[in-house]
Parts: structure tokens; C-alpha cells; sequence
């Protein structure tokens, strides 16, 4: 029989917020593998897996996650990992990749899934869909993501800051990940865009540590790396829209 390998989000961080499905996957996995960066620290999915399965069924498995300027140290460390994981999908029916957030969006499962699909190419490939940040942020502050025909634009900024002006100056919400160490040209982008009202900001959602704050107490300074933005669409204040 083919070995599988299932992707499993678990959520922001917070343990509760992992799925009844998400669980009986981990729960049903031979071993469940974590990400960890070269330093090997524990990372937030391992954090949250270990909630559910016993550190002995968990194997941690490097990732360039901290990675950015040296392309090919990056894409060694990528198939170091991949051949890893390959390693284990020989040696068990079946293999989960626990990842914050949902194992689709901007998440390094989906890397991983196509460097087994060319190493083991008679692996099941799967996937089990995980709350994200935004979602979380948005039960945590109140804030409403979309009403109506409303648009919902998620963008990273790490894809530089010029990307996250142009969805602020569109319509519909605009939420934005991992902009932490490019908070002041957030700020800025935020302002211009007369879009800083009403937005909010959060990080470690769930977890010891977490700040949730409004965005124009944005000051410049720097936030942790994965901290999430919610700018709500504009709104004349009428109730239901047209659904």
C-alpha cells in the first residue's frame, strides 16, 4: 500500500483551536513531523502538537525557515528535508506534517508536498485545513473580515511594502501577515491610505505573550516576526449589505 502523508494545520498557537479532524489525524499518524529552524529550538506547531501525542511519536525536521539571502543554502536545507521525511514515509504507513495555521496558505507543507511528490511519487498526499491567524484575530478583537460582496485581500509583507499599499488602496478588508520587522512602513502605508482607523494588530494569539492592539498605536518599532494586520473594509454603517 502507498504511505501517506497528511498536512495538518493546527492552528495560530492556541491548542483549543486545533480541529476534532486535525487531532485524529495527528492521533493516527506513526510519527508526526514538526518544522524547526536550523537552530532546532521548538517551534509553535510542535508546541501545540504536544497536547495531543506523546513526544515520542514526534520527529522534528530541519527547515531554512530563518533563511532569506543565501538561495542555495536554502534549497539544500529544502531537500535535506524532504529527503528526511521520504526516509520516514519508507518506514511507515503513514506520516503528518503538523503546520501553524492551514497546510494551503502560505504554509511549508506545500513545499515539502512537492519535493515527496518527486522523491516518493506513490505517496497519498493530503490535507487537513487548520484555523489561521486572521480568523483567530478577528474572534480575539471583534473585528468583522467581510460583509456582503465584500473582498477580503490577504498579502504577506514580506512581499515588500508596495504590495500591501495597493490592497490598501482597493477595497474590502486587507489583512497582512508577517510584517512584524517592517512595522513602521506598515504604519506609514496604513496612514497614507486613510485605512489606519478601525484596523488592529496581533501576535502569539493564544498564547502567553499575545498582544492585540489598534493600529494606530503603531509607533515604528519592531513587532515579532509573525504578527497578522486586520484593516476592515470601509463601511457606511448600514446593517447586512447585499449577501
Amino acid at each position: 500500500m502507498s504511505s501517506r502523508l497528511i498536512g495538518v494545520g493546527v492552528g495560530p498557537g492556541d491548542p483549543e483551536l486545533v480541529t476534532v479532524k486535525g487531532v485524529n489525524a495527528l492521533r493516527g499518524a506513526d510519527v508526526v513531523v514538526v518544522p524547526v529552524m536550523d537552530s532546532g529550538e521548538r517551534g509553535r506547531a510542535e508546541a501545540t502538537v504536544l497536547h495531543y501525542v506523546g513526544a515520542e511519536s514526534v520527529v522534528r525536521v530541519v527547515f531554512a525557515l530563518n533563511e532569506r539571502t543565501d538561495r542555495g543554502r536554502r534549497e539544500a536545507a529544502w531537500d535535506a528535508a524532504g529527503q528526511r521525511v521520504a526516509e520516514l514515509l519508507d518506514a511507515h504507513p503513514c506520516v503528518a506534517f503538523a503546520t501553524i495555521g492551514d497546510p494551503n496558505v502560505y504554509s511549508t507543507f506545500t513545499y515539502l508536498a512537492q519535493t515527496i511528490a518527486r522523491l516518493a511519487p506513490g505517496t497519498v498526499i493530503e490535507t487537513v485545513p487548520g484555523i489561521t491567524a486572521m480568523q483567530d484575530l478577528a474572534a480575539r478583537s471583534g473585528a468583522v473580515l467581510t460583509e456582503g460582496t465584500e473582498p477580503l485581500t490577504l498579502v504577506p509583507v514580506t512581499a515588500g511594502a508596495g504590495v500591501l499599499k495597493d490592497a490598501l488602496n482597493g477595497p474590502g478588508t486587507v489583512v497582512a501577515y508577517k510584517f512584524g520587522r517592517q512595522a513602521a512602513e506598515v504604519a506609514e502605508a496604513l496612514r497614507d491610505s486613510g485605512r489606519i482607523e478601525g484596523a488592529v494588530w496581533g501576535s502569539a494569539l493564544g498564547l502567553d505573550g499575545e498582544s492585540i492592539r489598534p493600529a494606530d498605536e503603531l509607533d515604528g518599532s519592531p513587532l515579532p516576526y509573525l504578527s497578522t494586520l486586520i484593516a476592515p473594509a470601509r463601511r457606511d454603517g448600514g446593517r447586512g449589505g447585499k449577501l
